[in-house]
């Protein structure tokens, strides 16, 4: 197993609603806390919408382990936040047979 280096600071967000005023809701990110995270580049592709080229890039992101339910760990549809780049969280699983880490498959989605 590869040697795991958490070295990023990274903010976990959960997406949640809230009242825009007028009946409807807005999308808005709550922040749950911060992780430190070992983020390395999986895959990466171009494609191309309405004359606008998207950049997706695949990563695994590795944090320290969590029990279920604390809010501390990692979830499918949250996502990690390091400064201007967000990366989505698409799964959550346990790295190690000690479960000492999490392996978060993420995306990060920009124009290209």
């Amino acid at each position: 197993m590869k040697r795991v280096s958490l070295s990023r600071k990274l903010t976990l967000e959960t997406r949640s609603s809230l009242p825009d005023g007028a009946g409807g809701t807005v999308e808005a990110w709550t922040q749950e806390g911060v992780l430190w995270g070992d983020v390395q580049v999986r895959t990466a592709r171009v494609r191309n919408a309405a004359e606008t080229a998207f950049s997706t890039v695949g990563y695994r992101i590795f944090v320290r382990a969590a029990p279920s339910g604390q809010p501390s760990r990692p979830e499918a549809g949250q996502r990690l936040r390091e400064g201007a780049r967000v990366f989505r969280i698409e799964s959550v699983a346990e790295w190690d047979p000690d479960g000492r880490y999490l392996v978060c498959n993420a995306k990060e989605e920009r124009v290209a």
